[in-house]
């Protein structure tokens, strides 16, 4: 699957305009009433640490109090994601997001949700009504906080974004081909526009998951490693309980009324991106007939559907604009792009009903068979599930939306439209697709990478399956986790955190060999043997391993990040993942050299000595509660030990998004470890979990960021999953609207 991206960093191509002031629609006596009378059904019960235990008498009442307190924890990150989802974004950002609007409208239309909605079966309809009273009634009881756009939540508004993943397949769409293919012609384009990447992902999204069984465990019970690898702040912490069983405490994506990584009493769920390829492009011969057009297909022609998107956008007065767009679909999907003389479609999964149902409905799953029934929804298109339980059970996932297609085309690549050969047959079962349960190795791992080393020598083998069932690659995520997986016994929460947490860079294991050998071939006595010669030797003479002390850690991340920008577009052309093009030999010994006399000289430059120790340079900083974040060298930051996931850190730490401040030198986190939480599954639930920064937005609030220290060091603090233990660390208990 196309790599996931982060919607934050997705806008962060500009300052992020001053919000207009809406005015909020009357409340009518008779729903505030109704709004009050539910809150009396709802308790709030905020730990020390600000993390909100939400209690309803039903699970209707639980989803109007948990977003209650989402909207108090960060409103404009919850308006944010319905903005986006529903492809309003340019109505407040201006005329450059019409293009990210167009592509959500090109499957998100507002009467089709509203449709499905009345369609919905009643206790789904009940919780879609919870999610927007409990939003409304936030902001008919918080009159000062003024919405950028949506002053008014409608339940079907939820179907709009059903799903929790940081980069819906939406989003694997690229956008300036879109706007080539759309933008200024009278008829579409047939422009494609080069990439112009170069250099490493800044940080991977991703996650890893990690599930442990009774076997290997010292206390005799499974365990769960809930590691997503997101844009810092994209999901809070919460549970959420009510008198129909529901009890589910985790990470949950701003907006939605379910939790999206974490567990309940019985059993967890971890998601990791990379399932196997849902996403597929057609290619489609279009001819023009009379001013129509049609597209070939099994030797005869059909016409495209064309349909007109009106797309409002502000304007830099402040006033409001709209461009209208004629786009086209053929029976495959949207038309986003051309290539080669033909156009392409595009066609994926678009199930909202269907995926919200899932989403919600596997939290109150008790045991591996009512979970394994969620899956057979089959509409968790972009991710793979770890999962243990309190009966003793681990297992794998690799994907959930698996289309059935003739294993003679490569599907990496788009195929011949006018070929029925090509037309997907239905999905796979999830017995079909790739799982694994109970391996007699007793762990099983993700980190984004191929399935075939999820067991060690128990893993599933990738001669069973069609190569579509898997697009990924090993990582050097991958390669770590299995080290540090491996051969152990005796796990504890604690011993499985401290191995999510190893500080190895596997990738340097392969990396720097071939510098070495490039140093070892020069002539004795050479300039460039002089120059390097102390630099080597600190590579040589390190373990691989990063701390805040370590001089050898920023060289090499720097030199790896030197030589990437060299190699970048050559490894991305031939289809290769960067850091594994870097080991090769299509890397001259030239380059090697090269770029580490750059690395050594931008750090004398940037910190005053080759020889800086990695934690002078990679920061945890939270100066403000934008939602694209403000660094500041001069403004006091915290030293953290992790690094890039591209290096192989399990502890995956990295900044996504380049700095429009000259001055800036240090590296400051924000994607990577955002919610973490190791769960053990006993009769009693035991669990510990750590926030990148804290649970509010709000900078003024003692919980923006007052687990930071905690989080640069790794700790973790004690999840109080019981109400009596919420009691002993209480600091406000309330109903909403008091």
């Amino acid at each position: 699957m196309p790599a996931r991206r982060a919607l934050f960093a997705a806008i962060a191509c500009g300052a992020v305009a001053a919000p207009p002031v809406l005015a909020a629609p009357a409340v009518s006596v008779t729903d505030m009433a109704r709004w009050q009378a539910q809150a009396a059904h709802v308790s709030i019960a905020r730990d020390t640490w600000g993390v909100p235990h939400v209690t309803g008498k039903t699970d209707a009442d639980a989803v109007f109090g948990l977003m209650y307190a989402q909207a108090e924890d960060d409103f404009p990150r919850v308006e944010l994601n319905y903005i986006n989802a529903m492809g309003r974004l340019a109505e407040v950002e201006g005329e450059r997001e019409l293009y990210r609007d167009l592509r959500m409208k090109l499957f998100i239309d507002p009467l089709e949700l509203q449709a499905q909605y009345r369609a919905s079966p009643p206790w789904l309809r009940k919780l879609m009504d919870a999610f927007a009273d409990g939003l409304n009634f936030y902001l008919a009881t918080h009159p000062h906080v003024k919405p950028r756009l949506i002053a008014h939540f409608e339940p079907w508004m939820a179907l709009s974004f059903s799903e929790g993943s940081i980069g819906g397949d939406i989003e694997s769409i690229n956008l300036a081909q879109l706007e080539a293919f759309y933008g200024q012609q009278t008829r579409p384009a047939t422009v494609v526009l080069a990439s112009v990447e170069t250099g490493l992902e800044p940080e991977p999204s991703g996650s890893n998951g990690f599930a442990i069984a009774p076997a290997i465990t010292k206390n005799g019970h499974a365990l769960l490693m809930i590691n997503p690898h997101t844009s810092f702040y994209f999901r809070p912490e919460v549970q959420v309980t009510s008198g129909e069983g529901l009890n589910a405490y985790g990470a949950v994506t701003w907006g939605q009324f379910f939790v999206y990584q974490g567990f309940n009493d019985r059993l967890g769920w971890m998601h990791t991106s990379g399932g196997g390829d849902v996403i597929d492009e057609y290619l489609e011969s279009i001819v023009d007939k009379d001013g129509a057009w049609f597209y070939r297909y099994d030797g005869g022609l059909r016409a495209l559907k064309s349909v007109p998107i009106t797309l409002p956008y502000k304007l830099a007065n402040g006033g409001m604009g709209s461009k209208t767009i004629t786009v086209y679909y053929s029976h495959h999907g949207p038309i986003v792009r051309a290539q080669d003389g033909r156009w392409v479609a595009v066609r994926l999964m678009n199930e909202p009903l269907k995926a919200l149902t899932q989403s919600y409905t596997r939290t109150k799953a008790r045991d591996y068979a009512a979970f394994y029934q969620t899956m057979e929804l089959r509409t968790n298109s972009s991710n793979n599930t770890v999962y243990a339980d309190a009966d003793g059970n681990i297992a794998y996932f690799h994907g959930n939306f698996i289309p059935v297609r003739d294993p003679r085309f490569n599907w990496k690549q788009p195929v011949d439209g006018s070929d029925p050969a090509t037309e997907w047959k239905g999905l796979h079962t999830v017995a079909q697709t790739i799982t694994l349960f109970n391996p007699k190795n007793g762990w099983i791992q993700n980190t984004n990478n191929w399935p075939y080393s999820a067991a060690g020598a128990h893993s599933p083998r990738q001669q069973d399956y069609p190569a579509y069932m898997s697009v990924y690659g090993e990582n050097a995520r991958g390669l770590h986790a299995v080290k540090v997986l491996q051969n152990k016994k005796d796990f504890t929460l604690d011993s499985l955190i401290a191995a999510s947490y190893d500080s190895e860079l596997t990738a340097f294991e392969a990396l720097l060999p071939p510098l070495f050998a490039a140093y070892d071939a020069l002539p004795a006595g050479d300039a460039q043997q002089l120059a390097l010669a102390d630099k080597v030797a600190l590579l040589r003479a390190w373990d691989w391993r990063y701390s805040l002390t370590s001089t050898a850690t920023s060289l090499a991340v720097f030199w790896g990040q030197e030589l990437a920008e060299l190699a970048g577009k050559q490894a991305r052309e031939q289809g290769v993942p960067v850091v594994d093009f870097l080991a090769t030999e299509n890397v001259t010994a030239a380059q090697r050299l090269a770029a580490l006399a750059t690395a050594a000289d931008k750090l004398q430059r940037d910190f005053g000595n080759w020889q800086t120790p990695w934690g002078e340079i990679n920061r945890f900083q939270r100066l403000t509660g934008d939602v694209v974040q403000p660094f500041d060298d001069a403004q006091a930051s915290l030293p953290v030990p992790y690094a890039s996931g591209n290096w192989g850190a399990l502890a995956a730490y990295g900044q996504s998004s380049k700095s429009t401040d000259s001055k800036q030198r240090r590296i400051y986190g924000e994607r990577g470890n955002s919610f973490v939480a190791a769960v053990e599954f006993g009769p009693r639930i035991k669990a510990k979990s750590i926030l990148a920064g804290g649970q509010s937005g709000d900078p003024t609030s003692p919980h923006f960021k007052d687990q930071a220290a905690m989080y640069a060091r790794g700790e973790f603090k004690e999840v109080l999953f019981y109400p009596e233990d919420v009691a002993k660390h209480l600091e406000r208990r309330y109903r909403p609207g008091e």
